[in-house]
């Protein structure tokens, strides 16, 4: 069973109320398990990253933190979105070119505020929802710019969603940006970073326990109120989100996976 006819049996069993109560404590307990017993300390490392996000707040929820220390580390991070946001803008023309725009100008604030110059911004403005369906030729041409941008920055360390995200804007960017890494040749460490992971993918059907024991924490006190104030930049997506979600991000741990 694919991961969406699992959510879709899920969605129908529960209200939506009660859905998002159970993905909340769902979501809580794996969290904390993870931050104080199931998995080791992720050291801080001099080394360059880069950023690959689905979405505009992906990077930010995901590894804001991370991004932060690095800066005021003086190291090098460059953030690449790979859709253009406009989510449900519907079939309204002007409407969506407001929706991305509005995402776009909170990015640029969100990554400022984590100390990323505009300069090592980039938008690749595939349509919001339509990674993991591009045809043969687009997604070839979407490869060769994430290589493309890999090979510019030449990071140390790339950041993508976890392969087992929960949602297909997600988990192909893990895949296209795994690919583009190999067209490249250039040895680099990836680590993924959950968004929906542990909101929507329930324990012991979708996320077993390999899962979670490989996840690394790592502890991003120093800048946790540099994050939060780098979150509260996405005012359209804060007012849909549910609360429990966003709110897990707020903490002073980052979840992170090798691989």
């Amino acid at each position: 069973m694919s991961t969406k006819e699992i959510l879709k049996r899920v969605q129908r069993l529960f209200p939506e109320t009660w859905l998002y109560q159970l993905q909340d404590i769902h979501s809580s307990f794996l969290f904390k398990w993870i931050i104080n017993r199931g998995s080791e300390s992720l050291t801080f490392s001099q080394r360059s990253a880069m950023v690959f996000s689905p979405h505009q707040d992906d990077e930010t929820f995901g590894c804001g933190g991370m991004i932060a220390l690095k800066r005021e580390h003086g190291i090098p991070v460059a953030v690449a979105f790979l859709t253009d946001g406009q989510g449900s803008g519907g079939s309204d023309q002007k409407m969506r070119e407001k929706i991305i725009e509005t995402r776009k100008q909170e990015a640029l604030k969100a990554l400022e505020t984590l100390g990323v110059e505009a300069s090592k911004i980039h938008f690749l403005e595939k349509p919001d929802g339509t990674l993991q369906d591009l045809q043969k030729e687009q997604r070839q041409q979407t490869i060769e710019q994430i290589a493309a941008l890999i090979s510019l920055y030449k990071p140390e360390e790339v950041y993508v969603p976890h392969r087992k995200d929960c949602h297909k804007d997600h988990e192909a960017t893990y895949v296209l940006v795994k690919e583009a890494i190999a067209q490249t040749g250039n040895k680099i460490e990836l680590l993924q970073y959950p968004i929906w992971l542990f909101w929507r993918a329930p324990l012991f059907i979708m996320l077993k326990l390999e899962d979670i024991a490989s996840a690394y924490k790592f502890s991003i006190k120093p800048v946790q109120s540099k994050k939060k104030e780098a979150i509260a930049s996405y005012c359209s997506q804060l007012e849909s989100l549910p609360h429990g979600f966003v709110n897990r991000f707020l903490s002073s741990y980052e979840i992170f996976f090798k691989g």
